[in-house]
């Protein structure tokens, strides 16, 4: 896969995680749940095509190239955490703790990855 491609991705994956986080709060703020059909499984199943393409590529560049303080089961971890946010936003009961956990967990790998993509391609 293209190396300026996951780049993208991961431009992407940041994008999404403040959508999610925006969702999170709006559905708290109106404490009422989204539809399954129109709204959740839309945007999840939009991460989740994102996130495996991601982990993907980048697996498989980590194979080849040595990455600063970054490992294979940080990316997976990442990929999974975002796929479970990306459906628990739609939720008010979702816990505002464990959800604002994941998602300051999932900027700082994605955070680090396009810091560490930056370095690489220049």
């Amino acid at each position: 896969m293209q190396k300026e491609k996951l780049q993208l991705l991961t431009e992407q994956l940041i994008k999404y995680t403040d959508q999610a986080d925006d969702i999170y709060e709006g559905v708290r703020l109106e404490g009422k749940e989204k539809d399954f059909f129109s709204e959740v499984k839309p945007f999840a199943d939009q991460v989740r095509t994102v996130c495996i393409e991601w982990e993907t590529g980048m697996k498989e560049w980590m194979k080849e190239t040595e990455f600063r303080h970054l490992f294979p089961e940080q990316i997976e971890q990442t990929a999974h955490n975002l796929s479970d946010v990306a459906v628990q936003a739609f939720f008010p009961k979702t816990s505002y703790k464990r959800f604002k956990s994941h998602v300051q967990s999932i900027e700082f790998i994605l955070n680090n990855v396009k810091t560490e993509i930056n370095r690489i391609l220049s």
